[in-house]
């Protein structure tokens, strides 16, 4: 049973940083793909961040670029969202998500956890 567990969101001036953090366990995910999506109030969740367990290219949304970055520690079996240069715009319930192979940019994804809120204050 693969179990995905999100935690690190809070509440965050403008400008500042997070570090989200995703455990997962159940299964060997070396051949998985993992993403990160969000949810805004009244908003469709979307793609965020994404890349294959075994690592690679990694994806971002065009709103994400260049201030969020997805990595893998292989050891703790944990996947990372570092958010730096937050904007209130970036106010979202954060998913980790998991398919097997290929990372996709929409919510096709098998396995999801249960989300955690980030509030990006102005």
């Amino acid at each position: 049973q693969v179990q995905l567990v999100e935690s690190g969101g809070g509440l965050v001036q403008a400008g500042g940083s997070l570090r989200l953090s995703c455990a997962a366990s159940g299964r060997t995910f070396s051949n998985y793909a993992m993403g990160w999506f969000r949810q805004g109030p009244g908003k469709e969740r979307e793609f965020v961040a994404g890349m294959r367990w075994s690592g690679g290219t990694r994806y971002y949304a065009d709103s994400v670029k260049g201030r969020f970055t997805i990595s893998i520690d292989n050891a703790k079996n944990t996947v990372y969202l570092q958010m730096n240069s937050l904007k209130p715009e970036d106010t979202a319930v954060y998913y980790c998500a998991a398919r097997v192979f290929a990372v996709l940019t929409t919510t096709n994804y098998a396995y999801w956890g249960q989300g955690t809120q980030v509030t990006v204050s102005s």
